[in-house]
């Protein structure tokens, strides 16, 4: 699920009438009690925000501008060692062992915060590749609907055994999803299961669904966790407690 052309809703068609669109600034803020890398993936050949990677210290924030029509997503990578060249690894959402992602997405498992921008806004977090930490997305102004968009529940407490990821302290890192834990098409929503009608949800999704209702949970989840806004920024926030 790494690669951009399998975003769910990123490349939905939006049509512009030749309004002005302001660029779009994203603050990232983290609220975890440990250091977190944010990594980011541009999908339509775009600007790379933040040189693709960098570090970001408790309650520290940064802010990224975004040009119209940029579609793209935005992950924490944790327990990484970087020399000072940028070479190294990390425990969860690696991207080729390098700080400045530069075009490579995140390992899974990992949660992603996935937007295009444009006239109107789609945004989203997903789990279809995973949950590594707590995440939210909260427009700041804008107009239309402009819901919050999270997953505040620490999936790794009820991560089943067989899809969890464990730390060198033998901790649950992250969870994976259970296409990348089994490589099933029904899991996968590929192959024979490759449409809405075909794919449904299953147990292992709908307990990624009970624990975060606003997130993507699998591939076809849309009715409940896709997201639009206009004319607005957006506070994407690691280890988020809520709207």
């Amino acid at each position: 699920m790494e690669n951009l052309s399998t975003f769910h809703i990123l490349f939905l068609v939006f049509i512009t009438s030749g309004v002005a669109v302001s660029t779009t600034e994203f603050t990232l803020q983290n609220n975890c009690p440990y250091t977190v890398w944010p990594g980011t993936l541009t999908g339509n050949g775009g600007n790379i925000l933040g040189d693709g990677g960098y570090q970001l210290n408790p309650g520290a924030s940064v802010q990224l501008r975004a040009p119209p029509g940029w579609t793209g997503r935005f992950w924490a990578r944790t327990g990484c060692n970087f020399d000072s060249s940028g070479n190294g690894n990390c425990v969860t959402g690696d991207c080729g062992g390098v700080l400045k992602c530069a075009g490579a997405g995140g390992v899974p498992p990992v949660t992603l915060a996935e937007f295009t921008v444009g006239e109107k806004d789609y945004y989203d977090v997903s789990l279809v590749d995973g949950y590594n930490v707590k995440m939210g997305i909260k427009p700041q102004g804008g107009f239309g609907d402009c819901d919050y968009a999270g997953c505040v529940s620490d999936l790794n407490m009820v991560c089943p055994n067989e899809l969890r990821v464990m730390d060198p302290q033998n901790n649950v890192a992250a969870c994976k999803s259970a296409c990348a834990a089994f490589n099933k098409e029904e899991y996968c929503c590929t192959g024979a299961h490759s449409t809405p009608q075909t794919c449904s949800p299953t147990t292992y999704s709908m307990t990624f669904k009970k624990a975060c209702p606003d997130a993507y949970s699998y591939a076809y989840d849309d009715e409940t966790s896709t997201f639009t806004c206009a004319g607005a920024n957006y506070l994407i926030t690691f280890c988020a407690t809520g709207s």
